[in-house]
Order: structure tokens, then sequence, then C-alpha cells
């Protein structure tokens, strides 16, 4: 699944208990009538694949959904829903090309007319 849009923030990453269990966390604004705000997990060694990102950067996010049951002290079961995020790309336009100088700052062509023969069989 995806989720594209503009980049609204970027977390700065947690580090939790002593395994060092590491998660960063991604808010995509979509451009939707109705625009959503998203917040997608990076977790473990996906969280530096933010570090080339900023805000208001238009980006597709390739994302799972993680879903869990947790059961409480009275014995109830909860449930809860997550995003994961695996992969972003930018789809920002890439830079526009530079222009070319006008055609008077450039050299004439030398000569070509010589008198060497023309053996070329075409």
């Amino acid at each position: 699944m995806e989720v594209i849009g503009k980049v609204k923030l970027i977390g700065e990453t947690q580090t939790f208990g002593s395994n060092g269990f590491r998660k960063r966390e991604l808010v995509v604004t979509t451009d939707e009538q109705y625009p959503q705000m998203i917040m997608v997990e990076f977790v473990q060694d996906k969280v530096d694949l933010l570090n080339s990102y900023a805000v208001g950067q238009d980006v597709k996010v390739s994302i799972n959904l993680r879903g869990r049951e947790w059961i409480n002290p009275q014995g109830e079961a909860k449930y809860f829903n997550s995003i994961q995020g695996w992969r972003i790309e930018s789809l920002s336009q890439a830079a526009p090309a530079q222009e070319l100088p006008p055609l008077d700052q450039f050299a004439p062509a030398p000569d070509l007319s010589t008198d060497e023969p023309d053996d070329l069989p075409f």
C-alpha cells in the first residue's frame, strides 16, 4: 500500500529499552478534497530513510498496516493498529535544466571547405 502527499512533520529518532529499539514518525498530508494527516512509523534500520527528506516535500510512502491484540488486567481484549513505512520516494520535480547561453556567445565554426578530397562512400 502507499500514501502519497506532502511531508508535514518529521520527528526525531526515539530509542526505547535496553535492546535499542528505534522509531521515527513521519506525518504526510494527503492531497484530497478532505486532506488527511497520516502518521507513519519507521522502525529500526528504516528510521535513516527519512534523513534526506524535508517538510514540504512531495513523497510516496510504501506502508504496511500492522494490528495487535492486548489483554488488559481485567481480561478484556483491546486492539491497536499502526502504519509502518518501509520505503519513501520523492515526487518533487527534478531541478529544471539550465538554459543554454545565446547563440551569439559561441565562436563560429572553422571553415570546412578544404582542398582534401571527399573519400567517404556516401
